[in-house]
């Protein structure tokens, strides 16, 4: 079993004082700092070739450039869906984190200043979405209602590890995305108040899952961990809804064995992860039946597998 480390925490109060002060200084209004009547533009990639699920596969071999760039809007618009559900689900988590607690503290304040953040957050990914000329990408009704329980059953440590782990894989990701300058303009713009905005939150998350992990009865942990699991899983799998293949006029189903069989993907996955696994890693909260979600997931590496390179700016495009 992996050792379990106490994280170091700060303050509560004292912590979200200084996250209060930063929303104050360094928050955004989407509807307004992106420029939404901008075209877009469709000789470039939403975001780097080398993360999209096909590629290195055969079946992108068969695609054309237009092909990948659409592919490329395609799964971005679907992580987005993916994004504005889980929002969902922890603007909720959040409210009843909330509920109980004395408005008059810091912590709370803070708590109703990242629902106030997750808000506009929703907006500006479902905006992306028409721009980007993409639907709406909805989850199977099985992932959909395994996140209405989540959300209505979550303890502390579910809540935020939870939040941590699906607020990571984006900003791992959205990091890449907003440097790049040859990538497409509006996925950068969004890409770079997420990141802003989401670096507040996972120190909340971070901060907040340290302190009450260590303090819940051997149990619960050992139940938070199998129900993690699952949560991480089905929101890993469905990060790329099949019908992005049928917009590139792929057929769904042989794409969705393509992207699970392919090693690139996976590596890219883990690569993504790699932050957020080391954290709950380290805390104890990645072992026993829960694990095998992760690694079925994609979330743990191949074995022998080396690290998915992290590209710089300016990389040739496939």
């Amino acid at each position: 079993m992996t050792p379990k480390t106490q994280t170091r925490t700060t303050d509560r109060e004292d912590i979200a004082k200084r996250l209060l002060r930063s929303s104050a200084k360094a928050s955004y209004d989407p509807l307004v700092e992106i420029d939404w009547d901008a075209p877009i533009d469709r000789d470039r990639y939403a975001i780097r070739p080398e993360r999209l699920s096909l590629y290195g596969t055969e079946l992108w071999e068969t695609l054309t450039e237009d092909q990948r760039r659409e592919l490329s809007r395609q799964e971005i618009a679907s992580v987005a869906s993916i994004g504005i559900w889980f929002e969902t689900i922890l603007m909720q988590m959040l409210v009843r984190h909330a509920y109980d607690r004395d408005p008059t503290t810091s912590h709370v304040q803070y708590a109703y200043t990242e629902i106030a953040d997750e808000c506009r957050h929703s907006v500006m990914f479902a905006r992306m979405l028409g721009k980007l000329d993409a639907p709406f990408y909805r989850l199977d009704p099985v992932a959909q209602f395994l996140g209405r329980v989540f959300k209505t059953l979550s303890n502390g440590p579910l809540t935020f590890s939870g939040a941590l782990f699906v607020e990571e894989i984006l900003d791992q990701l959205q990091r890449e995305i907003m440097v790049d300058e040859e990538l497409e303009p509006l996925t950068r713009a969004v890409s770079r108040i997420h990141v802003v905005e989401e670096a507040r939150h996972m120190r909340y998350a971070r901060e907040e899952f340290a302190r009450d992990w260590h303090n819940r009865h051997p149990l619960i942990q050992h139940y938070s961990r199998f129900v993690l699991g699952l949560v991480v899983y089905y929101a890993t799998t469905r990060l790329i809804n099949p019908r992005v293949y049928a917009r590139v006029g792929l057929d769904p189903r042989t794409a969705r064995k393509a992207a699970r069989r392919n090693p690139y993907w996976t590596d890219t996955k883990t690569w993504a992860a790699r932050k957020v696994v080391a954290t709950l890693d380290a805390a104890g909260a990645i072992s026993g039946p829960g694990r095998y979600f992760w690694r079925k997931a994609g979330l743990l590496g191949r074995p022998g597998a080396p690290a998915a390179p992290t590209a710089g700016p300016g990389t040739q495009r496939a």
